[in-house]
């Protein structure tokens, strides 16, 4: 299986409009190269840029879906379109445009077809942004494959062992995260992202963004992590498309020679209402 993911550059001064349409042309630009496509967290508005979620958020099928559904067709490639942020309708029923906001992942199959779609679970920024702006997601997510089962994370989400574990579970071998992630805790970024590769006994594909996001620095350095914890790629701190080969064998492989997922004893907790 081939992945690329697209590292894209966040310039404060790029519009949404121009960055959605060079975005879509890098994705088609792998429809020779890759199977599966990544694109980061909150390219479209910056992960940071926490006065823009509102007035730039879009409905889930909206302008971002429509250009990177078209994408995904063109390139008939699996493409994880990063996150948008997604406003959602409001629990009266009523359009798209007055209900709550949510930090949204889409996935997209080789014809365009919206193959999953994930509202991010844990909101960064404590008391401020992120997790005061959004809503939380509440469900898991994964995605069939030809090839493999993917889960779904996003950004802060790699802070929580827990939620990787619940995707594995759910028959996830591959698990893909996009995220903004800030170059001030760029070795978190890549000791976490090995971590959870090690400890699930499965492939990392784990994309972030470079440039800046309102003025804060981002990390780069998009990473593929195989179930032995071994780095297959990273990229830099600029621009760029990291391209690797990889076999999903490998997880079932894994697992048979080190079986320690059959040692758990402790499962998920309930959590408490």
């Amino acid at each position: 299986m081939r992945a690329s993911l697209i590292q894209i550059a966040v310039d404060d001064d790029e519009s949404v409009e121009s960055r959605r349409a060079r975005v879509a042309s890098l994705v088609r630009d792998q429809a020779d190269a890759a199977d599966l496509v990544m694109l980061p967290e909150l390219w479209t508005t910056g992960a940071f840029a926490y006065e823009r979620f509102g007035s730039e958020a879009e409905p889930l099928e909206g302008p971002t879906y429509e250009v990177m559904a078209k994408a995904a067709s063109d390139a008939g490639v699996w493409l994880h379109a990063g996150s948008i942020p997604e406003r959602a309708a409001s629990d009266s029923g009523s359009a798209a445009g007055d209900g709550p906001l949510y930090n949204t992942s889409l996935l997209f199959s080789p014809s365009g077809d919206l193959a999953a779609a994930y509202r991010k679970i844990h909101r960064f920024g404590f008391d401020k942004g992120e997790a005061v702006l959004m809503g939380a997601g509440t469900e898991l997510v994964t995605a069939r494959l030809p090839e493999t089962t993917v889960g779904l994370a996003t950004c802060y989400d790699l802070r929580f062992p827990e939620l990787f574990r619940g995707l594995v579970d759910a028959g996830a071998e591959v698990l893909l995260l996009p995220a903004g992630w800030p170059a001030r805790r760029r070795s978190h970024w890549t000791l976490l992202a090995q971590a959870r590769a090690v400890e699930n006994q499965a492939f990392v594909l784990a994309c972030g963004t470079a440039g800046t996001h309102a003025r804060v620095p981002q990390a780069g350095h998009s990473i593929v992590v195989d179930p032995w914890g071994e780095v297959l790629a990273e990229a830099g701190p600029d621009e760029e498309v990291l391209t690797v080969e990889f076999d999903p064998a490998r997880v079932a492989t894994t697992r048979e020679q080190f079986p320690a997922l059959k040692d758990r004893v402790l499962g998920l907790a309930t959590p408490r209402r």
